[in-house]
């Protein structure tokens, strides 16, 4: 029982710190949704991080490695350490000026305007809720997984659990999936409800701080005792299903595996990432993220690859993969307080993501919505607040239903590949939108519903499509992944209709590219005659 104390110990210290961060709050909305733009360098890091780093990062990467092998690793965490800090400078930096320019706090705001279309902020609005629902589903799910993992044994005859042979069940006593996943979500909800963004940014930088070094102190133990790093992967090499998964080749196709660069583009469209962007304090802010970034990435993968990848000796076949993580502590760490600790570590990985993302969908659906059908003028500071966290208490509602629903149906990993392709189709928007001043307001609209289109029909053919299609279940489109087609569907229609239709006007042009209309001012202005 005593990890499970930790545990309660690590949530009640959430707590609190949302009820500190509470005190600092200066009570206007801009304070509620970004902090005032106040946050300095190591907090941006430490925020940002902890905000990608999810249950797809933790519990996710872990349970693919299982399934998947060694090449899970270049798949995701290499692209991303690149990719990731490239899109934080190329788009992070000037998304963050026009926001702190025009005091946006949304990303519909922004591309209402810059592309004179009330409709496509109505348009992007379900979108992008529509996108980030799976991305909590990630979350919620690997939480209940997690805990029900962690805590197996803890309580046999409150949560007793049979195989169909009649034997006990290995999952047997622990906490049930509905239960801690419903606890997580209570949590983070009272922290954001007291804090707003700023708890949002003080709890992802205490999480972060905790599943970094919990993940360490996990990878030692856990390598320990299965006899150290040599020994642990001579088990692997040695095993029927371990064997195929260090292999370079044959599990991941060479299209899927480099079409996979492009699922990191998503960043670039993440709500909740963006809301972070604008907290920060200067350009100066984005510095230390930039390149520290990428570093913290394989801090934390290295270790969740190398797990799954034990995991295929120690636990065998047919492991749930969404379990991987937490039998393999539970299993193998029998200290319980380094148990309770490392525990917390996950956890603190897998909220720390869940927090932005509720926060971000009650700032979109108060001032895209709300504020816009009825007028930013009607409401107080105040009302505008409980609008949010109205909106962020049926967003965890909705969530929680479909995670309990989809508990035993969703892989962390695949759920999250397709949450992040969705996002990440919608990149020739944004990078479009601060650096091409021709695009045009029917090329947005053109390709974010091209876009959408596309991700549904092979959303629901992969769902329909039959086991081995491609790597693991999942669907390929001519060796490569759907994000690859989506992509370049959605890339392709802005740039075809843009250019075939009339271009934005020369105000808007100026008021989002005011560096390029100096100069060419200046470049047009006559020689003085010597």
């Amino acid at each position: 029982m005593l990890p499970l104390w930790l545990i309660a110990g690590y949530l009640a210290l959430l707590i609190g710190l949302g009820i500190l961060s509470s005190r600092f709050f200066k009570g206007d909305s801009a304070d509620f949704f970004v902090v005032s733009r106040s946050v300095g360098p190591f907090l941006l890091l430490m925020s940002i991080f902890g905000t990608t780093m999810t249950g797809f990062a933790m519990v996710g990467s872990t349970g693919k490695a299982y399934t998947s092998g060694i090449g899970v690793y270049g798949l995701m965490a290499s692209w991303s350490g690149l990719i990731h800090s490239a899109v934080f400078f190329l788009v992070g930096i000037r998304l963050w000026a026009a926001g702190k320019r025009y005091g946006y706090v949304t990303q519909c705001e922004y591309f209402r305007e810059r592309f004179e279309s009330p409709a496509l902020g109505y348009l992007l609005f379900p979108i992008l809720v529509l996108l980030v629902i799976p991305y909590l589903l990630v979350g919620v799910i690997s939480a209940g997984k997690f805990l029900q993992a962690t805590t197996a044994g803890m309580f046999p005859e409150a949560f007793r659990l049979t195989l169909p042979n009649g034997n006990p069940h290995p999952l047997s006593g622990g906490v049930p999936p509905w239960l801690g996943s419903l606890v997580i979500c209570l949590i983070v909800l009272s922290y954001v409800f007291f804090g707003g963004l700023r708890g949002a940014v003080w709890a992802n930088t205490f999480q972060t701080l905790v599943f970094m070094s919990a993940g360490a102190v996990a990878f030692w133990l856990i390598s320990t005792r299965l006899g150290g790093l040599r020994e642990a992967a001579q088990a692997v090499a040695e095993s029927e299903i371990g064997r195929p998964r260090l292999a370079r080749e044959g599990l991941i196709g060479h299209g899927q595996f480099f079409s996979y660069f492009l699922v990191p583009l998503s960043v670039g469209m993440f709500p909740h990432l963006f809301q972070h962007w604008l907290t920060a304090r200067s350009a100066k802010s984005f510095r230390l993220t930039v390149i520290a970034h990428p570093i913290f990435i394989a801090i934390v993968w290295v270790p969740c690859i190398l797990i799954g990848l034990w995991a295929t000796a120690h636990l065998g076949p047919n492991a749930s993969p969404n379990a991987v993580l937490g039998r393999m502590v539970s299993s193998l760490v029998h200290s319980p307080v380094l148990t309770g600790i490392v525990a917390a570590g996950v956890l603190a990985a897998i909220m720390s993501s869940l927090d932005s993302q509720f926060m971000c969908l009650g700032t979109m659906f108060t001032n895209d919505v709300v504020l816009r059908l009825a007028g930013r003028d009607r409401f107080t500071d105040r009302q505008k607040i409980l609008l949010a966290r109205g909106f962020i208490l049926l967003v965890v509602a909705v969530t929680y239903g479909l995670a309990v629903y989809l508990k035993d149906s969703a892989q962390v990993f695949d759920l999250g590949v397709w949450c992040f392709s969705g996002f990440a189709s919608l990149f020739p928007l944004v990078f479009a939108a601060v650096y091409w001043r021709r695009v045009t307001k029917a090329g947005a609209l053109a390709s974010v519903a091209s876009a959408a289109a596309v991700w549904l029909v092979l959303f629901r053919q992969d769902i329909l499509a039959p086991a081995g299609q491609g790597g693991d279940g999942e669907l390929l489109v001519f060796g490569l992944m759907p994000v690859a087609i989506i992509f370049a569907v959605s890339a392709v229609t802005l740039v075809v209709v843009s250019l075939l239709t009339r271009p934005p006007s020369p105000e808007t042009v100026a008021r989002f590219f005011p560096e390029k209309e100096a100069r060419q001012r200046v470049s047009a202005e006559p020689v003085p005659a010597p």
